[in-house]
Order: structure tokens, then sequence, then C-alpha cells
């Protein structure tokens, strides 16, 4: 449900192939048993304390009431957002909102808010209801809006019947959960998932991305949009898409994921997104550095922008929901040492970094979300984002220029940044990589803010006003919601999508160097 763009000190520094410390070693006296997952390595609960487990809990069974407050009564279909006071839903649901409950239903049983059976009935009336609102058959995907209370189109206008490509994958993504988590559902669940043709959106001969590997369309209008929005006509399949591709890695590597995880589109298409543009292409935040590599075909720019003495892997933005949302559900860390196990860690340090040492907000977590003064705004570090219009951390939108070596100078750096606006969402999605940091940061901020209520922590913070959005986003909580699932029953959501499916995307991942280091 996330507005979507085409394309988008603390701790030591990390080595390339290490765990963070924190998760490392064996459990402290206090921390429960370390458990293993994927290759033996350690689970995200691994050296948590009890009194951080407790915290986790405490906020994982909050967090569960605002998301269980989120469905409708009439229907069982999850809105997409609801107020601080768990009172009023939005009149506006989605593909997201409808996956995300699925993982979450799953996410509070496994950690013992609710029991299997209350989960599972949660479940079954939401996949009841879901196959029984309007989709578009030939592709088998949902709409974009949807109205929670009828099931309906959310109204007449082109932006309810727009299909999403991310949006659908999340949708997905819930099924596949739940279809492991409850297989006396299975029925019910197939018939949604196997109508779910994800090869509408993939484009094998795209331009923008790695040649070869092609790229996922955003999305496409089944009615004719008379050029408003501009779209491209495909007469054999009777639909209108939008022009653009996804072609950096973000969080809308999803979309590829499902579609290989369901064998809809060949292994090269893991390759095809921007792993930065190539230093050709002027149009980027600065001038990467890195090498080519060819995996299956597929030539690929192996580019990182440099940070604080780090090289990162950018994504379009630079919001820690790009960097970080598929990893809950994919092992990327694990698959892929040499790539993702770099730059994640790497990303979740760069956005410490930035709240705390560069913009010293006292705080961190920068991600798309409620804007505390109103309406909805996407914020990240903008000197890891491709987007030379950046992702800026506050509301001044204050932003970077390296410059681009033989195109343009580097700007001055800013004399100081203004209203930061923090998501816890952040915080959590960063559990895996920086616990000890994710916990204090989101204890400072229930300390230091009115940030806090009986259905978890609030979308978001103004650090500097104090000003606060007093609403729950869905995908937002859902995020929190699978961060703790993860975290308090040893990787739960990562098992469940993953189980019997994996082999082909996790080759490739396997395969890959990124040009992401530490500092040295």
């Amino acid at each position: 449900m996330r507005r979507r763009t085409v394309i988008q000190t603390v701790g030591a520094t990390l080595g390339a192939t290490a765990l963070p410390p924190a998760l490392a070693g064996p459990a402290r006296a206090d921390g429960p048993p370390q458990r293993t997952g994927h290759n033996g390595r350690p689970k995200c609960d691994g050296r948590l304390t009890r009194s951080d487990r407790a915290t986790l809990r405490r906020y994982a069974a909050d967090t569960w009431r605002s998301l269980d407050a989120l469905v409708s009564p009439e229907t069982g279909l999850p809105g997409g957002f609801i107020d601080a006071e768990l009172t009023t839903r939005g009149h506006q649901t989605g593909p997201t909102p409808f996956g995300t409950y699925l993982w979450c239903a799953t996410a509070a049983w496994k950690i013992g808010l609710i029991s299997r059976r209350q989960a599972r009935d949660r479940v079954r009336r939401t996949l009841t209801a879901l196959s029984g609102i309007a989709y578009h058959a030939p592709s088998g995907m949902f709409h974009r809006w949807y109205d929670p209370y009828t099931g309906g189109f959310k109204d007449d206008t082109l932006a309810s019947r727009f299909v999403s490509s991310v949006d659908n994958a999340w949708t997905a993504t819930g099924l596949m959960v739940v279809e492991r988590a409850f297989p006396e559902l299975n029925v019910q669940i197939r018939a949604l998932l196997d109508r779910m043709d994800f090869d509408w959106f993939y484009v094998p001969d795209a331009p923008g991305g790695n040649a070869g590997g092609g790229l996922m369309r955003g999305g496409f209008y089944d009615v004719a949009t008379g050029g408003a929005p501009p779209t491209v006509h495909d007469p054999v399949r009777g639909v209108y898409y939008t022009p653009g591709t996804y072609g950096a890695m973000g969080e809308t590597r999803q979309v590829t994921y499902v579609a290989m995880a369901l064998g809809q589109v060949p292994d090269r298409a893991y390759f095809g997104q921007n792993r930065s543009f190539p230093p050709t292409r002027v149009d980027q935040e600065t001038k990467p550095s890195g090498f080519w590599r060819t995996y299956r075909g597929v030539q690929v720019w192996e580019g990182a922008y440099e940070y604080r003495g780090m090289k990162v892997m950018p994504t379009w933005g630079g919001s820690m929901f790009e960097f970080l949302m598929s990893n809950l559900f994919v092992p990327e860390e694990v698959w892929g040492p040499d790539s993702w196990g770099v730059n994640l860690p790497l990303a979740v340090q760069s956005q410490i970094e930035h709240g705390l040492e560069e913009a010293q907000y006292g705080y961190w977590g920068f991600s798309p979300c409620n804007n505390p003064a109103g309406g909805y705004r996407v914020y990240g570090v903008d000197a890891i984002g491709m987007n030379r219009a950046g992702y800026s951390s506050d509301q001044e939108n204050t932003l970077v220029d390296p410059g681009f070596e033989g195109h343009r100078p580097p700007a001055p750096p800013p004399a100081s940044y203004g209203d930061g606006v923090v998501t816890p969402h952040a915080a959590f999605l960063a559990l895996r990589y920086a616990p000890r940091e994710a916990i204090d940061n989101l204890r400072k901020l229930e300390r230091d803010f009115d940030c806090y209520g009986p259905g978890g922590f609030y979308d978001s913070v103004a650090v500097r006003s104090g000003q606060i959005s007093r609403e729950h986003l869905t995908l937002d909580q859902g995020m929190v919601m699978a961060a703790l699932g993860n975290a308090l029953a040893g990787d739960v959501l990562r098992d469940l999508f993953t189980m019997g499916r994996s082999a082909q995307l996790r080759s490739c991942i396997a395969e890959e160097r990124f040009a992401a280091a530490p500092r040295v």
C-alpha cells in the first residue's frame, strides 16, 4: 500500500561475513538457549536478554491488538489504518493489508499471543472474504483499493482499478506463509494463490536494468486511462501498463522473489535489478565504485556508494523498509554471505550513524511513513539512495550532494539538519543486525515522546518538534509484527515462506558478490 516510486558512532563496524557481536557466540547466562536456523547460523532471537524479550513481547502484544482491531467485523477484511484509540478504521484497504494480516495472525500464534485455533479462524475468515471480492480474472490479481466494510471497490476512480505488482506480491507472501502454517486451509489458499500469475508483470527485455535479466512492471489498469496517468496499451492482454519498471533493489524485489518461488519467471530475473546504476549513468546520487560480474548470462554492475567510510549497495531512496522488508521472509544474509550478508548490516549501521552522529537527532530509523504534520511521506538516508531528488530524514528536506566525478562537484555538507522524522517500524526491521541499538532506540522513543498507546507505537515522531502521527498503518504494524515474530519465535516467517520453495532463489543469491564493504 506504499506510494511507490519506479526503480527506490554506534556499534562496531561489521566484517564482510561476520554476524553482529550481539547475535554471535553463546547465549548470555540470563538469555534463552540459542536457536539455530538455515545452515546452522544463529537465528534472530540469539543473545536477547530476558528483559529484552519481555520488552519485545509487550510490544508484540500491543501491536497485535492494533492489527486485530483493524479487521472489519462486517467482512473480515483488514483496513489500511486505525486511529490511536483503536476505534476508527480507515475506509480503504488493498492487497498489501490483505497479506499483512495473514502473516501477522500467524506470528501472533507462534509468539503465543493467541491459540492456533484462534489464528486459524481469523485466517479462514479473511481468506473467505478474499475469495468473494472482485479481482482481475486473467492475471488473478487484486485491484489496489477496496472498502473493508463492504468488500467492494473503494470508489469508482481509476486509482481503485489499478493492479499493483508489489502490493499483490505482499498478498502472495501472506498466502505462502499461511499455506504452510495451516495446511487444513489449503483448498482456500491454493484457489487464491494458484490463480496469481506474476508473469503479467515481467518484462524480459526491459530497458534500464541489467540486460537479459528483465524487470518487473509497477502494474496496470484494466480499463482505459485516457492518457491520465500515462500508460502503454497492451492489445493482446487488453490492459494499460504503467510505463516504468522497478529497476533498483528495494522492497520491490519481493515481486521477483514471489514469482521465482512460484516458478513463474526464470532464475535470471533475480539479476535484472540495478545494484546502483552503472558509472556511466550520471542521473544518480553519486558515482559508484564497483565491478562487472556475469551471472547466468546476465552482466551485472556491482555498484556501491561510499558513506562514512563504508561502501553500501544503495536502494532507490535509502530507506529502511527498502533494504529490509523482504528480508523478513527471505534469509538473504545467510544465503548470500558475500552480498546481502555484507550490505544489510551496513545499511542498518548507516541509518544509526546518520541519526545519532551526522544529523544528531538522538534517535534513528528513517523509512516511508505518515508525516507527523499530515499526509504520507517518504523518508530515508539520502546518501545511500540512488534517487538524486532524495529521501530526506527531516521535515525541512535536508539533502546531500556528493557530486559525480567528471560531471558535477560535490556540494558543501548541510550545516545542520532539522526536525528529523523517525518511524518505529524501521528500528524493528533492524533488530536482526543491531538488536541492542534497536531495543535501546525504541525504549528511548517510548520514554521521551507520547508515541505509544494501547496498539503499540504510533506511526512516526518528529523528534525535535515532538509532533506525532497518532495512527497505526497496517503495513508498518505488519513489519513490526513480522520482525517480532522472527525474533521471538525462531524466524518462523522466514521458515514458513521458504519451506519447499527456496532452491531456485537460494542458488541465485548464493552466487553473487556485492561491492559493499565495511570501513577499513
